[in-house]
Formats: C-alpha cells, sequence, structure tokens
C-alpha cells in the first residue's frame, strides 16, 4: 500500500525547521574575578546588586554569555551548537588575554534550543484546547495556544496560522521527534 501525503513525516527535510537559538553552558572548573572581568573586557556589564553574574556581549561569532564566579557560563543567542562553542572559546581567550588561568578544555552541554516550523495548515486553537490534553489557551493574553509534552519534554507554542516554536530539546532530532510526535497528536483529534 502506497503512503499517503498525510502519512509522510513533516521533518523529512532539514530546511523544515529553523533553529532560532541554542543555549549552551559550559563549566571552567575554576573561580572568576568578574569585577576585574567586567574593568578589562569591552562588552562586559556587572552590576551585582541587580544580578550575580557578568553580562558578555560578543560581535564575532555574535552572542550573550553570562559569566558566573564559579566559572560556570551560559551563552545564549546563537543558532547553532557549533557557533555556541566558538563563541565560549572567545571568552576563554579573552579571559587568558587579560591574565585569567583557564586549564584544560570546558565541559560543554546544550541546555535548550528553540526551534520554529511550519506545519502548513490552519488550526481552530479554541477547539485543540478542549480536546489535547495539557494545552493552555487565553487568546485576550497571547495569540498562541501553549501545549506541554512528556516525550520528549517540550513546550510547543502553536498559531492558528500552521506556525509553531518549540522549546525545551537538547537536539534538532529531539525537535524533529517532538513535531512528528505533535503531528500525530493533531491527526488523532481530527485537527491537522
Amino acid at each position: 500500500m502506497a503512503k499517503s501525503k498525510k502519512d509522510e513525516n513533516f521533518v523529512d527535510k532539514e530546511d523544515e525547521i529553523k533553529i532560532e537559538n541554542v543555549v549552551v553552558s559550559a563549566d571552567l572548573k575554576t573561580r572568576l574575578p568578574l569585577e576585574k572581568i567586567a574593568m578589562e573586557l569591552e562588552g562586559a556589564e556587572y552590576e551585582p546588586e541587580s544580578f550575580p553574574g557578568l553580562v558578555y556581549r560578543i560581535k564575532e561569532p555574535k552572542a550573550s554569555l553570562l559569566i558566573f564566579t564559579t566559572g560556570k557560563i551560559i551563552c545564549a543567542g546563537t543558532r547553532s551548537q557549533e557557533i555556541a562553542m566558538q563563541a565560549i572559546k572567545k571568552v576563554i581567550q579573552d579571559l587568558r588575554k587579560i591574565g585569567i588561568e583557564v586549564k584544560g578544555e570546558p565541559e560543554l552541554k546544550v541546555e535548550n534550543l528553540v526551534a520554529s516550523a511550519n506545519l502548513k495548515a490552519r488550526f481552530d486553537l479554541n477547539r485543540i484546547v478542549y480536546e489535547l490534553e495539557d494545552c493552555e489557551y487565553e487568546p485576550e493574553q497571547f495569540p498562541g495556544l501553549v501545549h506541554r509534552m512528556e516525550d520528549p519534554p517540550v513546550v510547543f507554542l502553536i498559531f492558528n496560522s500552521g506556525r509553531l516554536v518549540c522549546t525545551g530539546a537538547r537536539s534538532k532530532e529531539e525537535v524533529k521527534r517532538a513535531i512528528n510526535n505533535l503531528k500525530k497528536e493533531l491527526e488523532a483529534i481530527g485537527a491537522f
């Protein structure tokens, strides 16, 4: 029996999912003098009375990093894990240039991916919120339906235009699996 168009997985093509933001953490396993870093690195902002970490914005690669005295770094604002890693390596180089000793390579971990996609269908969100479990929809507050999925543990923002945002995944493969699962859930209630 031939597969119908509807039976095909939505995410067969790589270009159907767009990674919007990647958040990667690193542990330098060394204490960092944030006051010194703030004074010596251009693009560094440190206001300990309002936030315990230092914010460091770099232009190449473009990224924002939160740096803590514990040696932990959070990198956000990149569109791939590779670019986030490049940004963290640049920060390590910058720290070494101002005399801060960083030994070895840091442990890197993807904490979150934010991805967008288009299911190329129109959705009745008022109907879906009542038929699909773990949903919230308050159009007076926000135009998208919020759907929490357990496997994989992600959160979707679904819009009536068929566009969606997926957050909480840790890899592009996990995003693909989540979107395929969402598509199956929507098909099961006749919404797709």
